[in-house]
């Protein structure tokens, strides 16, 4: 199945409006590494430091940026994906979600016309038109002078639609290096130099696999985020920035919509649905845990590090992380292991993503030393040192499962060090069909045990929409079943 990109934006004129709206930017780079996260984070926390009403975006499938804007801006990031969402879902949860708010900052991800095909399809620059907002570009000035403007101009000249409002010049050697590289992207461009970030002796975010450690593993990341507002505030001119945005053009979403996919919380009784959420697994979009309570979900926070056992649930959902961090701790725990082995074994709906799937095998080796698990899929893990998959994929769901129904098709994406070491089972028998990227092995993805479901591949709510739905409709059943047995 190949997803077939979607049109160019038309891009209509704004129309007027008496209210007034939140104003934002698209914080780009010319790469992915080029400092964006750094210039993107320091700025909202800047900005949430002066007290403004900051709400932060993440482009792409990308839990690790949208934790530290998260923290920077002091409420959630929501990510913004035009791979897996329609342009009309997407462009719905970013006016909802501009509600209220005085500035809109979005980080990109990789280069600014990086996409998926030749025709940049689902790039940082497509996001930005669809957006209706500016870019603020970030470019590393490592080693290069009056060739950066050369690299500016390009950008500006590639696609007209894009508008470049101002740039900040990253990896600055000194005062000599910055003088002739701002000069020479001002007068060859005309687009305004607004911050230029020196060279840091130490990097504010340590680097972990393709991007930055996570902040729940980052000792001191109150810290961190308050070093970066310092620097952002020294080397970035904010005000500037400020005068920069874009205002949010939408007035009919400020009149009262959105409507459909961020409606109010179902009425009724709620089932229980558990979310292991510690420091070993802490990848959870906003959407999906929004998504549950919107379905019909109490969200019950479990900690698989230091709880004893399960609590009563009629449902339960693992998210991805970094299992291979805790690992000691995550074995260590035989209550809490045994208490999630008896619970599946007894039909407990349980959803699993990633790291969560290596945490119902039998085992994983970092490092060269093994640490049982949960024992649910006999599966043996070890992580390597390269990726073993990393990209969007798209899947249908040709087997039954206790969550999709035949036919679903499914779009999200995978990124994982973890390889398979052992497992004797049949892929024709796992859960769902790749038609692209790599999933669990021969071209499958989705292990089943009983009323379990664990795929490497991670969804987002707003792309899976039956993905909500059918967790609350699995607890509910596993609800009445519990009591139809008690009763």
């Amino acid at each position: 199945m190949e997803k077939k990109p979607k049109n160019k934006a038309e891009v209509p004129a704004p129309a007027p409006s008496a209210i007034k709206m939140p104003h934002g930017l698209v914080v780009a780079g010319l790469s992915g590494g080029s400092g964006k996260s750094v210039v993107a984070v320091g700025l909202v926390a800047a900005l949430a430091r002066q007290g403004f009403k900051v709400v932060p975006f993440k482009k792409g499938p990308d839990y690790i940026d949208a934790g530290w804007l998260s923290l920077a801006a002091g409420r959630n990031c929501y990510n913004l994906d035009p791979y897996l969402m329609p342009r009309e879902t997407l462009l719905d949860s970013f006016y909802h979600h501009c509600c209220g708010s005085e500035y809109i900052l979005v980080e990109g991800n990789r280069g600014l016309y990086d996409g998926v095909d030749l025709e940049g399809s689902y790039c940082t620059a497509e996001l930005s038109v669809n957006l209706r907002l500016p870019i603020l570009l970030v470019v590393d000035c490592t080693k290069a002078t009056r060739t950066i403007a050369a690299l500016v101009g390009g950008c500006q000249k590639f696609d007209r639609r894009v508008e470049i409002r101002g740039v900040v010049l990253n990896r600055i050697g000194g005062g000599r290096h910055e003088d002739i590289v701002r000069r020479s992207v001002e007068h060859y461009t005309g687009i305004p130099v607004v911050g230029a970030m020196p060279r840091a002796g130490k990097d504010v975010f340590p680097q972990r696999h393709l991007g930055i450690t996570p902040c729940p593993e980052h000792d001191g990341a109150d810290e961190a985020i308050s070093t970066l507002a310092d620097r952002a505030e020294q080397y970035i001119d904010v005000k500037r920035v400020r005068l920069l945005m874009g205002p949010v053009y939408c007035p009919e979403h400020w009149a009262g919509f959105p409507k459909g996919n961020v409606g109010k919380p179902r009425a009724g009784e709620k089932v229980r649905i558990g979310i292991i959420r510690d420091a070993a697994f802490q990848f959870y979009y906003p959407d999906n845990l929004e998504a549950l309570v919107r379905s019909g979900a109490e969200l019950v926070k479990i900690n698989a590090l230091e709880d004893a056992a399960l609590p009563d649930l009629d449902c339960l959902y693992i998210g991805g992380g970094f299992p291979e961090t805790s690992g000691e701790a995550l074995s260590a725990n035989q209550t809490f292991l045994a208490s999630l082995r008896d619970h599946a074994f007894c039909g407990l709906p349980i959803y699993a993503e990633c790291g969560g799937l290596i945490y119902l095998g039998e085992s994983m080796v970092v490092g060269g030393r093994e640490f049982p698990l949960a024992g649910i899929f006999p599966v043996h893990f070890t992580l390597a040192k390269k990726p073993q998959a990393h990209g969007y994929t798209d899947m249908i769901v040709t087997m039954a499962n206790p969550f999709y129904p035949e036919g679903t098709e499914i779009s999200g994406h995978e990124f994982r060090y973890s390889r398979i070491d052992q497992w004797e089972g049949d892929p024709a028998s796992l859960a769902c069909r790749m038609d692209r990227g790599v999933g669990f092995s021969g071209g499958r993805d989705g292990l089943i045990f009983k009323n379990v479901l664990a795929m490497y591949t991670h969804v987002h709510a707003l792309g899976t929409p039956a993905w909500a739905p059918a967790l609350v409709n699995a607890a509910k059943m596993y609800r009445k079943s519990r009591k139809e047995v008690s009763g």
